[in-house]
């Protein structure tokens, strides 16, 4: 359950997480029934909670486990990253101090910046000498008694009190050990540091001389990041093929996607990279002769019905989705080599393994 959940929360808000991870041990309560379910039906769970190899990497580690582990989870953080798929540093930290009681320290967000304020660190927070040293400062101070507990109020207190914007010091319990509290109490800490403290100059954790201490920032000076990288923009034309079904409900292709990548193995509607500066009707004409070479029948591009454009926002893609609509007479046999794909209802389509951009579409 706790590797469940910590897996779920990586990029993903608590109040997301909730409805997915109850339905999620509901239906697979224990390793075993993990390991028994198809991939298919792990998509389409995660449906809507993004970044989708996490779930596919759940599955796996559960197979695994339960084949070549004999059904014993690994009990210590070292074992749980080596031996599992999508168990990273601060997963293996979380689950091993959480469920097994092992004096391991984590380091997720929210602690990066609680400890940032605490001692000062203004270096950038991604670099990996300062997540090294957060590490070894997190591995210090979890307490041996109750490191599951301790690790948990860690992490809460940079949820709800040392929070990014306007950090609530009056209630912090420990603002009496905070620097950055201190600096904003009694100003600027003398500017010869003790020689013990630090490699005077070039100290790899102090705020860079280009950007010093700005007081009106106080404790939010820290910590710092290096500028994100902008998110590349896509855009994709995706058409919706449509027919009455036998039944005379209307139906949609769906075709599933590689099993690796962006999205691995959700289903989609028929879709096609597109260049950025193309004219609408060139694209028009790129997408329908996709579709001919799909279905091994003529598309005229006149024939498809342009219906508008819907932008979504990846982590790192700024993807807009041209959609047309195509409507069909009869069956459409698609070359199984080039991808599965099945006819389905509007709520087929919604209990599918589909993406939240699709259901956009």
């Amino acid at each position: 359950a706790v590797w469940v959940s910590e897996i779920m929360l990586q990029q993903t808000q608590v109040a997301t997480v909730i409805d997915y991870y109850n339905r999620w041990m509901q239906k697979w309560p224990t390793l075993q029934a993990l390991a028994q379910a198809s991939l298919e039906e792990v998509n389409e769970l995660w449906a809507g909670l993004g970044y989708y190899s996490r779930g596919k990497r759940l599955q796996e580690a559960a197979r695994k486990v339960v084949s070549e582990l004999a059904g014993r989870m690994p009990r210590t953080a070292e074992d749980l990253q080596k031996l599992l798929p999508g168990v990273g540093r601060y997963t293996a930290g979380a689950i091993a101090s959480i469920s097994y009681g092992q004096a391991t320290g984590v380091v997720d967000g929210n602690v990066i910046r609680v400890l940032c304020r605490l001692r000062c660190i203004g270096a950038d927070s991604s670099s990996p000498a300062v997540i090294d040293r957060l590490w070894d400062m997190a591995n210090v101070l979890v307490d041996r008694s109750r490191p599951g507990d301790f690790n948990q109020a860690l992490m809460e207190l940079g949820a709800t009190v040392c929070v990014p914007k306007a950090p609530l010091c009056g209630e912090c319990p420990v603002k009496q050990h905070c620097q950055a509290w201190r600096r904003k109490l009694f100003g600027n800490p003398p500017k010869v540091p003790d020689v013990e403290d630090c490699g005077v100059g070039d100290c790899p954790l102090c705020p860079p001389a280009t950007e010093p201490w700005d007081s009106s920032l106080g404790v939010t000076n820290f910590p710092r990041k290096a500028a994100k990288k902008p998110p590349r923009a896509m855009r994709t034309a995706t058409c919706v093929l449509e027919r009455r079904g036998c039944h005379g409900a209307l139906e949609y292709l769906i075709v599933q996607r590689p099993s690796s990548g962006l999205l691995a193995g959700l289903w989609e509607f028929p879709s096609l990279p597109l260049a950025q500066d193309l004219q609408e009707e060139r694209e028009r004409e790129e997408l329908a002769d996709h579709l001919q070479a799909w279905m091994g029948r003529p598309v005229a591009a006149k024939g498809l019905r342009f219906i508008g454009e819907v932008i979504h926002i990846f982590s790192h893609i700024h993807q807009t989705y041209v959609v047309y609509s195509l409507p069909l007479d009869g069956d459409v046999t698609l070359d199984p080599a080039l991808s599965p794909s099945r006819w389905v209802t509007e709520d087929e389509f919604h209990a599918s393994a589909v993406s939240t951009a699709m259901k956009k579409v």
